[in-house]
């Protein structure tokens, strides 16, 4: 019996009074639902890296520091990534800017995808982590999901007052990432 692809489904901002984990548990369970896949949760908060301070560039793989070494592990237990993170100024969260440049070789080849929002989707900041996961030589899946979360969607404390109706109209593009997903990984089996 085939053990399962894991795709981690990464937690992108850890702004406190964030929203980020709230949307990646929905992603996650939709992905979920029905794949043969296995979708976990990544937050970037509990990896708790800090700027990047390692001496040499990733692409050595001659890593100084313990936290390094561990997030470089964990990267590669994965098959596959979900990025999941708020539009900030027509941007990402540096946060995950910063987890993507520890490592460089750990990285490649492996299928990508991301869920932006914000009050326009957040396309301009998936754009832009696009452009990197390129650079990292990922294969960038075809289909991404694009949330639209307005100040009307939140209550008084910047929390989600109903995630599921919120979210549920960019189901159909969370199925055409999972289906995309399974067939990058079938087709490299």
């Amino acid at each position: 019996m085939q053990v399962p692809s894991r795709i981690a489904v990464v937690v992108g901002s850890t702004r406190p009074a964030r929203i980020c984990p709230v949307v990646a548990a929905w992603a996650q369970a939709g992905l979920q639902s029905g794949s043969p896949l296995q979708y976990e949760l990544l937050d970037l908060a509990d990896v708790d890296l800090p700027l990047l301070d390692e001496p040499l560039k990733p692409a050595l793989q001659d890593y100084q520091h313990e936290h390094t070494r561990r997030w470089s592990r964990l990267v590669r237990e994965f098959n596959g990534f979900f990025f999941v993170f708020p539009q900030y100024n027509w941007g990402y969260p540096a946060v995950l800017k910063n987890a993507l440049d520890y490592l460089y070789v750990e990285w490649r080849d492996k299928p990508a995808s991301v869920l932006t929002y914000g009050t326009r989707g957040g396309t301009k900041g998936a754009q832009q982590l696009i452009t990197v996961l390129h650079g990292l030589h990922m294969t960038v899946l075809e289909s991404h999901v694009a949330a639209v979360i307005t100040d009307d969607d939140v209550d008084e404390g910047w929390q989600l007052t109903a995630p599921e109706a919120t979210l549920r109209p960019v189901l159909p593009q969370l199925r055409r990432v999972d289906e995309d997903f399974l067939e990058v990984l079938t087709d490299r089996q």
